[in-house]
């Protein structure tokens, strides 16, 4: 960014300000409404999975099926995901959300059981092609998905649906839900969990959704018109000038402010 310093000073204390702002006590209507209900770390793990991986559309509908899909979860997440029954399966296969269909939405639920039951839980998975010399997370999600895909094709074809859930940086995506579901596990504020511990804060991306993108550029910190894994990465390292090893911290902030029309 072309700023002078006093300019960069201005956009901190402007940027310092909103994220003091938007604590806890603003956090609805957000999908991080549905891990906050849960106490213990792999309740919380697999709410927040499935609620970024359902944050995409109008907001009022995010919310209406995260209801529906956390009353399907019963007694908490983690049990659901590990005794899931046929019956269980049957009745995800009747909640749809945009992209997905309920075959898409059964096949996860399944994908999460192999993955707890097998794999060691989504942490584990993660970690396993983690990179923490890596300047971001790029490698880690990219290998990440894959596995996720490699493992839902043993329940299912591979869907327009499935592929959206799980895309990857290599062909351009921004990976706005995965990069959501990463900030909420890896920073620790009154927002977000910080329960995985390996991963700095550092390495995060910006989750980039339109409202972020048109902030960003009005605030200069992003020169590309279309949402990518390149206008991530140049939004985060445009905000690592203001917080080198928390950048995503501003995200919450500067997304609300556009999904509620408020004033920079």
């Amino acid at each position: 960014m072309n700023r002078s310093k006093n300019e960069l000073y201005k956009l901190k204390d402007k940027l310092e300000r909103h994220y003091r702002f938007f604590d806890k006590s603003q956090i609805s209507p957000d999908p991080l409404e549905f891990p906050h209900r849960y106490r213990k770390e792999k309740d919380i793990e697999i709410s927040a999975f499935v609620s970024a991986l359902f944050a995409f559309g109008n907001i009022k509908q995010i919310i209406k099926t995260l209801e529906k899909i956390h009353a399907l979860f019963g007694k908490g997440p983690y049990d659901f995901i590990l005794n899931a029954s046929d019956s269980d399966f049957r009745k995800a296969k009747a909640i749809k959300h945009r992209f997905y269909s309920g075959e898409d939405i059964s096949t996860l639920f399944k994908l999460l059981g192999k993955v707890y039951n097998h794999e060691g839980g989504l942490k584990k998975l993660f970690l396993k092609n983690h990179n923490p010399r890596a300047r971001n997370l790029k490698s880690s999600i990219e290998a990440f998905h894959l596995q996720l895909l490699n493992i839902a094709s043993e329940f299912s074809e591979i869907s327009r649906g499935l592929k959206f859930m799980f895309p990857l940086p290599s062909k351009g995506s921004a990976c706005k839900r995965s990069n959501l579901f990463l900030r909420w596990m890896v920073r620790k504020d009154s927002l977000d969990f910080g329960i995985w511990k390996e991963i700095p804060t550092s390495q995060l991306l910006i989750p980039v959704d339109t409202h972020v993108a048109s902030i960003a550029r009005k605030l200069g910190l992003t020169r590309h018109k279309n949402i990518s894994w390149r206008m991530a990465e140049e939004i985060t390292e445009n905000l690592k000038l203001f917080d080198s090893n928390d950048p995503v911290k501003y995200d919450f902030a500067i997304c609300h402010i556009g999904i509620r029309g408020m004033e920079l």
